[in-house]
């Protein structure tokens, strides 16, 4: 007769004495290749002052449009120009095209104006018409707040 033996059904337990090592390093990859987004801005922005303000909570959704004298050197400035991103535009139909498919990317898109306090008023309706023409309507206007009225 042949000889049956009984298999044990205990598992082999898995080693996590590594786990913590391998956590950092994901999160030290992770640090070292997220790119971080930043503009520089080649308009100068002094922001009017307001009294009411209201503050935006997520900011992930908020694509800024910067008008104002553009920055030359020697501390000079230009013309008032327009730039989104990193590019300063210099036909203004061209912001309704951009806009469209920001917004296509993200529905919940909310353009902010940063408008220098010197700036033509006929440029911020120019640029408002291309935002409509576009279909980007959840516009704001930046501003600093009037602390002398507090």
């Amino acid at each position: 007769m042949g000889h049956f033996t009984k298999k044990s059904k205990a598992k082999p337990e898995i080693s996590t004495a590594s786990l913590p090592d391998i956590i950092f390093m994901l999160l030290i990859f992770f640090m070292v290749t997220t790119v971080l987004r930043e503009q520089e801005v080649q308009v100068r922005t002094i922001l009017p002052q307001a009294e009411a303000l209201t503050k935006i909570e997520q900011k992930r959704y908020v694509s800024y449009i910067w008008m104002g004298p553009e920055k030359l050197r020697g501390n000079r400035f230009g013309e008032t120009k327009v730039q989104i991103d990193d590019a300063v535009i210099d036909d203004l139909t061209n912001i309704r095209t951009i806009m469209y498919r920001k917004l296509t990317g993200e529905p919940r898109l909310i353009v902010s104006l940063r408008v220098d306090e010197e700036s033509e008023m006929g440029i911020v309706t120019d640029v408002q018409q291309e935002l409509r023409k576009g279909g980007t309507l959840r516009i704001n206007y930046s501003s600093k707040r009037d602390i002398s009225n507090l």
